[in-house]
């Protein structure tokens, strides 16, 4: 996946496309909104990445520019901006996507892949890590052949955690993206919910002998572990 970055704060462009390579995205960086447009207009992307506050033209300006030559690009806003005012003229504007700063680059991550997928048509029903399965239209988990319907949450919360394998989500990000809860409010809904998801997918002859590869990690939060694809 080709991803534009227009950001002119260094720091966070800096962050951004650390979390971007990470991921397995080339990134091209552009400080500044002109220089952005130019980007925008002489190369394909899968998708942009655009900050609103931008030196030379705005972002807002920049992509009604874009949007006005005909230009179809999956755009995520960035801003520190959250008004539902500054919402609406992003979205008035041509915006796909709207992420109030700051923000966490797993979420950042997420929606870039699920606006690139339904801007190819290639949206997925299935998610396979190893011989773990999550069917994204029935709310389905499998793990090694044992399946169990999981709830809104629970299926939230799983197919949060398998979209990043490997990378460790604090509790934190877990109650924003699942809960809605911007804030650590000190409770334990996270990890009786992952309970109750490995309940429902352990054998309970336990013949097979292993747990869900969502991993605790202590004082930290979660992970989802990486397991090799067939």
């Amino acid at each position: 996946m080709k991803i534009l970055l227009v950001e002119d704060e260094e720091k966070i462009a800096d962050f951004i496309v650390s979390g971007f390579q990470s991921a397995g995205f080339t990134t091209d960086y552009q400080t500044d909104g002109q220089t952005g447009l130019a980007s925008a207009l002489s190369t394909e992307y899968d998708a942009i990445v655009l900050d609103v506050m931008l030196t030379s033209m705005d972002g807002l300006e920049l992509l009604r520019t874009l949007r006005q030559q005909g230009r179809t690009t999956p755009v995520i806003l960035l801003t520190a901006k959250t008004d539902l005012q500054d919402r609406l003229s992003g979205f008035a504007a041509g915006a796909d996507d709207y992420l109030p700063k700051p923000f966490y680059i797993e979420e950042l991550i997420v929606r870039l892949r699920t606006l690139i997928a339904k801007n190819t048509g290639q949206i997925r029903s299935v998610i396979n890590q190893g011989a773990f399965q999550l069917n994204l239209i029935h709310r389905q988990a499998t793990w090694n052949s044992y399946q169990a319907t999981l709830s809104p949450r629970e299926f939230r919360l799983v197919e949060y955690l398998i979209h990043s394998p490997g990378n460790i989500f604090s509790r934190t990000q877990i109650l924003r993206h699942v809960w809605g809860v911007d804030f650590d409010t000190k409770t334990n809904v996270v990890d009786v919910c992952i309970q109750r998801i490995r309940k429902k997918l352990t054998d309970p002859r336990n013949t097979l002998g292993q747990e869900i590869p969502i991993e605790a990690i202590r004082g930290i939060g979660y992970r989802f572990k990486r397991l090799d694809n067939d």
